[in-house]
């Protein structure tokens, strides 16, 4: 799950205070880690240089909490071998989501002739810090990564509509890299089911019942060692009660259409967020971002623009369902759509040709 937050004031303790130590050993590192710019993550005036604004502004910056799906948490206790895998899939991840945001959503709106004019931008720093807990002792991993409200080069705040417009598409490529980087990186395979829920194959649900997340008090923050951590996620496994597993489908390489077809049911119109979206909630084992992002703009090549104003098209066409039924869904893999999109090309061709 991804979350923004607005940071208003430049106090970051809350994160160079906390050590994460529940994390040491499974993780590179401390739990602060520069995606952009460099400084002793533990020294707060390090990093509240990333939290940059303007002077009419009253927001610092952003906390942008990218969260993995809860079986895939569990994994770090109960796989410590494949634990720093899952660690690393997960940081992979969270990498490309920003990249998405920054590339996607990020622009600054100037007023200029009465018109408002968006600009692409950049972010000068970004850091983040791994966190692997929650604050009921659950295994819970997570990311806050710090963003400036202020880009670079730039006298103006970023325009924070384009973050909360793409903030579903960028949780959507951050779940589909991490399905493919968790195999990538550990033994385990995570697929994404019908319901929108991610599962790992082989992983009993009672684990997601013995760790479950929903508490009715928010707790207080832990501040355990690694040792205590693992013991008490022993603990609870004395109280772990077998549900079965769910089966997974086929492990394909084509996007599930049906899946595809349905997350656009009810729009008017489509953009390329929407797009990125549905496609990669309907890549059920993952993918990787930048072939997803790359097959996105080959089959839509005409989506285009940032932020808020991205250019749209009609659902009909975002779901080509006339061609998927004469030539099979679409693969996921480019090196295959280049193929798939020549076979519609000649399928077009051909039934242009049936009707004069």
């Amino acid at each position: 799950m991804l979350r923004l937050f607005p940071h208003r004031t430049n106090d970051v303790t809350y994160f160079t205070k906390d050590a994460a130590r529940e994390l040491e050993g499974v993780r590179s590192g401390g739990p602060g880690w520069w995606l952009r710019g460099e400084g002793d993550t533990r020294d707060p005036r390090a990093v509240e240089r990333v939290l940059v604004t303007s002077e009419r502004s009253h927001v610092q910056g952003y906390d942008v909490i990218i969260a993995a799906p809860r079986p895939i948490s569990i994994l770090l206790a109960l796989d410590p071998d494949g634990a720093r895998g899952v660690v690393e899939a997960h940081r992979a991840s969270v990498r490309a989501t920003m990249s998405y945001l920054e590339e996607h959503a990020l622009v600054v709106r100037d007023r200029r002739g009465g018109d408002d004019v968006e600009r692409p931008a950049r972010w000068e720093s970004v850091v983040s810090f791994t966190h692997g807990l929650n604050r009921h002792g659950e295994p819970h991993l997570h990311d806050h990564v710090l963003i400036g409200a202020r880009p670079a080069q730039e006298r103006n705040v970023l325009d924070a509509r384009g973050l909360y417009a793409h903030a579903e598409a960028a949780d959507a490529l951050y779940r589909a890299s991490l399905r493919h980087e968790v195999a990538q990186r550990s033994p385990w395979s995570v697929w994404r089911s019908f319901e929108g829920i991610e599962r790992v194959v082989g992983l009993d649900e009672g684990y997601r019942a013995l760790w479950s997340g929903h508490h009715r008090e928010r707790g207080e923050k832990l501040a355990w060692s690694r040792d205590q951590t693992v013991a008490a996620w022993t603990r609870d496994r004395e109280r772990f009660e077998e549900l079965g597993t769910v089966v997974a489908p086929p492990h394909g390489r084509n996007l599930d259409e049906h899946r595809f077809a349905g997350a656009l049911e009810g729009r008017s119109d489509v953009a390329r967020r929407n797009v990125i979206t549905a496609l990669a909630n309907a890549a059920t084992f993952g993918q990787d971002p930048k072939e997803l992002s790359r097959s996105v703009d080959d089959l839509f090549p005409q989506l285009d623009g940032r932020g808020v104003r991205e250019r749209s098209i009609a659902v009909r066409d975002a779901r080509m369902i006339s061609t998927v039924r004469e030539i099979g869904p679409r693969p996921l893999e480019r090196a295959s759509l280049d193929q798939w999109r020549q076979r519609s090309r000649e399928t077009v061709r051909s039934r242009e040709a049936r009707s004069r």
